[in-house]
């Protein structure tokens, strides 16, 4: 797959202004509701979609399918983050109006790292091929350590890396507003909103350990795997707003995306024995993810949409302001 170095620089141009037009969007801090939120779903899920169709026009069937391909693995798995943000939202209380400012800055950093990662990733296969049997054992084992991990296990006060940041960097008690950082007599203090963020940063971190050779599996293009990776991480935030009250419903999904894992990781392993086409691989993907959501909702039939509703007492919003002139 031959790709020239404008085409790169187009589609960091499309993703540039889709995050500007986002930003601009959501200038003002506001609860996003479930319609806001599905608007703006349909509007990346397109945008995913389309950019699919052009890698179908332009470099083939086969090329697309291994697009799509990622984009789904990328995407399912990416439900699995939205569980991991509520809870992180939860347990600091972060005001709903304030929580997509995180997200935004969260997938700003998360397409970052993940480019580094696939990066990194690409250089390793080129030079080493025995690095996908890794990856495929990597995948396995994951898969096997998703299938058995309650959710009730996560618990950001353990996080070492939470501890660590407030040892380091003073943080207020309060929230100011949207603000990362305040000054307060002469003295700059971060605001919970920036270690809500390094949580999120770090969450995204750990799961792009997961998706990012799970991706590597169903192609190892590295256009291919920047973008199915991209254009599904720019849809998290909605997907987040989206989903946040009803995760509890998808009892199920997590097994779904253990397997899904255990799917493509066998796939890698068995990279010289069985060539499983790529659609197959999609097929086989859509349906493990498809079974495992039905279930789900029928399991939880009647239970109500309650679910997370935590991700922002209004008890802390109304935090001080005075002396703060930073943001």
């Amino acid at each position: 797959m031959v790709v020239d170095w404008w085409v790169w620089l187009a589609v960091l141009g499309v993703i540039l202004l889709m995050l500007a037009i986002d930003l601009f969007a959501h200038r003002r801090a506001h609860v996003v509701g479930v319609k806001e939120a599905l608007a703006w779903s349909a509007v990346w899920v397109t945008l995913g979609l389309s950019f699919g169709v052009i890698v179908w026009w332009v470099w083939g069937a086969e090329f697309a399918a291994q697009y799509f391909a990622g984009y789904v693995i990328e995407k399912s798995l990416a439900v699995d983050n939205v569980f991991v943000f509520a809870i992180i939202f939860s347990y600091f209380a972060v005001p709903r109006e304030y929580q997509h400012r995180v997200l935004f800055y969260g997938v700003l950093g998360a397409l970052v790292f993940r480019a580094g990662f696939i990066a990194a990733g690409s250089w390793l296969i080129a030079s080493f091929a025995w690095v996908l049997y890794v990856f495929g054992a990597f995948l396995v084992v994951t898969a096997v350590r998703m299938a058995r991990q309650s959710d009730e296990t996560i618990d950001p006060s353990r996080s070492v890396v939470l501890n660590a940041f407030r040892r380091i960097i003073p943080v207020t008690e309060d929230y100011h507003g949207q603000r990362f950082f305040v000054r307060k007599l002469g003295r700059l203090y971060a605001t919970p909103l920036l270690a809500v963020l390094v949580l999120v940063e770090v969450s995204d971190i750990v799961f792009a350990v997961d998706s990012i050779p799970a991706i590597f599996a169903v192609t190892q293009e590295t256009f291919l795997v920047f973008t199915s990776n991209a254009f599904a991480i720019l849809g998290l935030r909605a997907l987040y707003f989206l989903l946040a009250d009803l995760i509890h419903r998808f009892v199920y999904l997590k097994l779904g995306l253990a397997i899904v894992l255990a799917w493509v990781g066998v796939k890698m392993l068995l990279l010289d024995v069985v060539k499983i086409p790529t659609v197959l691989s999609l097929g086989v993907v859509v349906a493990i993810l498809t079974v495992a959501v039905t279930a789900s909702l029928l399991r939880t039939r009647g239970g109500g949409s309650g679910g997370t509703g935590k991700t922002g007492p209004p008890e802390r919003a109304g935090s001080t302001e005075e002396d703060t002139h930073t943001g």
